[in-house]
């Protein structure tokens, strides 16, 4: 009976499915593996070789910050949320791809019937000649209920042939999209990581300045108390007086401006780690020295580094799901091929379930074509067109921006180092100068007023010295950030195979 309806049904299933051939989409749109155009090389510094720092961070030399870190990565919230969002790519991609494979459902069942005779199908019997009655026309006298019990156990399945691409095309989709977002989960990292060394640069700065402030504070003190000496003797007037406590004054308002400011930078790290920290004081201890003698930038960044930023890889990931659901939505507007059916046993007699002879078979293939909807699909195909060039144009804009903000930091490194540099000397030539004044001062040729003004000086330029090692750590910093970190193809599969766990408040696991 089957092969009867299936021979007649398949001239016009194949014919349905050429005519539909003509609005096939003969090419789903062309990958854009560049939206624009990169440089070869960026201008460096003159030692050449692979930039390809992995664990970046060890380049500032400095044991507790590697701790810091080894803590944020264990306990931040951004990177939880951040993990989290990955486990939904990955979990939405798996729906995704389940509508290609058949659909096969097991089912068990009893179906108890049980009514009166003349009520129901018993009635229409009776009135047939074949009642209950002792008169019947047949003979045949039926009880006075009828009732029967049938077991069944089989599976009902379901499958649609993917002729166009829809079912494949949406699953490269969803896959598209969690690459994005492991992606989005490497620069999430790179931010969380990038704003720590930033706030620990801070925090060891403030802790200097805090030092070198409390120390300009005893040099105004001891000014003051000669300025206070001078006047008393009548070698001054009451301005030269006045002028010193004014300093004194100054300096010692500093004081609370960077404790604030220590305090805000603080409660940063603090949430970087995960919460507030009681340990935070032994972890920070009060010598912090981050390393500033960074090595060099090679001369030549090859282009192809700036096309595997995360923000990069997510951008163009996105734009390839855009281009997978084009042509999905463009077999929306074909015609689907589907089977419907089910199979197994069924029996009055629980006893013969697994009787070979008790089994039993329904099977239903369907084509359906899109008609009149309102347009609805066209538009559908015009939605995702138009969001391919929105992802196109957002993958275009993180490449220029990349590699702006190369040449950016690049810029802004070499600046530091030179600026670095120039008050590295300045404050040499001030230290050389407060042991000549120290010297004449204990050989008795100089004067005390005179060396307190070089120590002032000193403190000044090793103050500004202190912000120019934050900054120059500011500029390599922005420099990993620009480049994204780790991002060889090893690297991104060490942090992504599997995703770290993240357990906030937790203390990181001991080498």
């Amino acid at each position: 009976m089957w092969s009867t309806v299936a021979g007649r049904l398949f001239p016009v299933i194949v014919g349905g499915l050429i005519s539909a051939c003509s609005l096939a989409p003969g090419q789903m749109p062309p990958v854009l593996e560049s939206a624009a155009e990169l440089p070869d090389e960026f201008a460096g510094s003159k030692i050449a070789g692979s930039y390809e720092p992995v664990a970046w961070w060890k380049s500032f030399a400095d044991p507790v910050l590697d701790q810091v870190i080894k803590t944020v990565l264990s306990a931040n919230f951004d990177l939880a949320e951040a993990v989290a969002r990955v486990d939904q790519a990955r979990a939405r991609a798996r729906i995704a791809k389940a509508p290609m494979f058949p659909l096969i459902q097991p089912s068990a069942g009893v179906n108890d019937f049980d009514a009166p005779t003349n009520a129901g199908i018993g009635a229409q019997l009776d009135e047939l000649g074949l009642g209950s009655g002792e008169d019947s026309a047949s003979g045949i006298v039926l009880p006075d209920r009828l009732g029967l019990t049938t077991y069944s156990v089989g599976a009902e399945f379901a499958y649609e042939l993917d002729f166009w691409g829809r079912n494949r095309n949406d699953a490269r989709a969803a896959g598209a999209e969690r690459l994005a977002s492991e992606s989005d989960y490497l620069s999430a990292r790179m931010g969380v990581l990038a704003e720590t060394v930033r706030t620990y640069l801070e925090i060891v700065n403030l802790r200097h300045q805090r030092r070198l402030a409390g120390n300009i504070v005893e040099i105004r003190q001891e000014r003051e108390s000669l300025a206070v000496s001078r006047y008393e003797r009548g070698l001054t007037d009451i301005s030269g007086l006045h002028k010193a406590r004014q300093d004194l004054r100054k300096a010692r308002a500093e004081l609370p401006q960077i404790e604030a400011l220590l305090a805000d930078a603080e409660g940063r790290l603090w949430v970087l780690l995960g919460g507030y920290r009681t340990d935070l004081a032994d972890m920070l201890p009060d010598s912090l020295t981050p390393s500033t003698a960074l090595k060099p930038v090679p001369a030549g960044i090859p282009a192809h580094l700036l096309a595997q930023r995360p923000d990069v890889i997510a951008a163009k990931q996105r734009m390839e799901a855009a281009r997978y659901t084009v042509g999905a939505r463009r077999a929306d507007m074909l015609p689907r091929l589907s089977l419907h059916g089910s199979i197994g046993l069924q029996s009055t007699d629980s006893g013969e379930w697994f009787d070979p002879d008790q089994w039993f078979r329904n099977l239903t293939l369907n084509l359906l074509g899109p008609a009149f909807q309102g347009s609805r699909l066209r538009g559908n195909v015009a939605l995702a067109k138009a969001r391919l060039n929105e992802a196109a144009a957002a993958f275009g804009r993180s490449v220029v921006t990349a590699v702006n903000e190369v040449k950016a930091a690049l810029a802004g490194l070499a600046a530091s180092r030179q600026r670095h540099s120039l008050l590295a000397s300045l404050a040499e030539e001030a230290e050389a100068e407060t042991g000549l004044q120290e010297q004449r001062y204990v050989s008795g040729t100089g004067d005390y007023e005179a060396y307190l003004t070089a120590t002032h000086t000193l403190l000044g330029a090793r103050s500004v010295l202190a912000a120019a090692e934050r900054d120059l750590g500011y500029a390599r910093l922005a420099l990993h950030r620009a480049l994204g970190g780790a991002w060889t193809a090893r690297d991104v599969e060490a942090l992504l195979r599997p995703l770290p766990p993240h357990r906030p408040h937790s203390r990181p696991p001991t080498e």
